[in-house]
């Protein structure tokens, strides 16, 4: 017979986001374990698959010591509908058999959707951490994914002020916590073993504070030549060198592009999690249509040109350490040129949002 003390917890992942968030919440399941054995938590992974390329999946698991999948559902790529349901169906299963008692999902993947329509059907509840983002553009799959898994949840861990309020204009109050951000618990974490255990600045020949990073992923750029075309004619302008993590979606896309890229920057392939730390932190400055990179630039205080026309880390635009340039060779330029540091703010918490989430997921039993 199960212990009736013990709370089952079901947290869905798939991308590599969400495998650095898990992470961190995983270690905060592990210590409260220690300090409650006669109220613990067992938590079942389960990976999507959504994201499976090992540099961008296995990886991640591996240097960040997250606990091996309960069960890997190896959905792959697949056009949004197809994906979407073909999570929806397999999760359904999972959380059939398991009987949970809570549903944790991340952020604002199909993975984050799937998750959040299987436990609304079943009526398991769901808790979000990173509830309340919006950049209030409905033509972005990623927030249909957060305004539609915010309005199924039980439980929303917000990690701002503004996301809070966000969802009370939706009319959603019941249930919100604003807990900070567990990606700044994960930077304040793994920031000393970055510097410890990466040295891919120097292998590969940067010098620290003399050079650009960039990162180009989403589906607004990578599937839209002229945007594409673009941000690779502002990146060959870049008056310093360049390093560029290159996402095997963007791989793919540039093809024979490729070679007219490779003449001014470093591409290589996606790196682990403690790289990508290292190369943020040592970086000049940083362009992204990434969210995550965006704030992780922020938090070791690097300047960031958004290559998107609108973000939901509204925080970072408005202390000046962002700044959306789009997908307009001109701006980003510009945006180049302007870029400086911001207001020294900390909006995202107190380095504490995962113990946060556990406790009040712990709550709900």
């Amino acid at each position: 017979m199960a212990d009736a003390n013990v709370q089952k917890v079901v947290t869905i992942v798939g991308a590599r986001p969400q495998f650095i968030k898990a992470a961190t919440v995983s270690r905060a399941v592990a210590r409260w374990n220690a300090a409650h054995p006669d109220a613990a938590i067992r938590e079942l992974i389960v990976h999507t698959g959504q994201h499976y390329d090992p540099s961008m999946s296995q990886v991640f698991f591996d240097e960040l010591a997250i606990p091996e999948p309960f069960v890997n559902l190896k959905v792959g790529s697949a056009p949004h509908g197809r994906q979407t349901g073909l999570m929806l169906d397999r999760i359904e299963q999972v959380l059939i058999d398991q009987s949970p008692d809570v549903v944790v999902v991340y952020g604002d993947t199909n993975s984050t959707l799937a998750g959040a329509l299987a436990a609304a059907k079943l009526h398991i509840p769901l808790a979000h951490v990173e509830a309340g983002l919006r950049c209030h553009d409905r033509r972005r799959p990623e927030e249909v994914n957060r305004v539609v898994s915010d309005h199924l949840s039980t439980l929303l861990f917000c990690p701002t002020d503004r996301s809070v309020d966000n969802l009370r204009a939706e009319g959603i109050t019941e249930g919100v916590h604003q807990v900070g951000d567990v990606m700044y618990d994960s930077v304040l974490f793994n920031r000393e073993r970055a510097r410890e255990r990466s040295d891919i600045v120097s292998r590969l020949g940067l010098t620290p504070g003399a050079y650009c990073l960039a990162t180009v992923h989403r589906a607004e750029n990578t599937d839209v030549p002229e945007r594409m075309a673009a941000i690779l004619a502002a990146l060959r302008q870049l008056d310093r060198p360049l390093v560029m993590p290159l996402h095997p979606r963007t791989r793919k896309v540039l093809g024979d592009g490729l070679a007219g890229l490779l003449d001014r920057a470093i591409v290589i392939d996606p790196v682990p999690y403690l790289d990508m730390l290292a190369l943020e932190s040592s970086a000049s400055m940083v362009l992204a249509d990434s969210g995550g990179v965006q704030k992780e630039a922020f938090f070791f205080r690097v300047p960031c040109i958004t290559l998107s026309d609108v973000t939901e880390w509204v925080e970072l635009v408005e202390t000046g350490w962002n700044q959306l340039a789009g997908a307009d060779t001109g701006r980003i330029l510009a945006a180049v040129s302007d870029a400086r540091p911001g207001r020294d703010v900390s909006p995202y918490g107190d380095g504490r949002a995962a113990e946060h989430v556990v406790d009040l997921v712990r709550k709900t039993a």
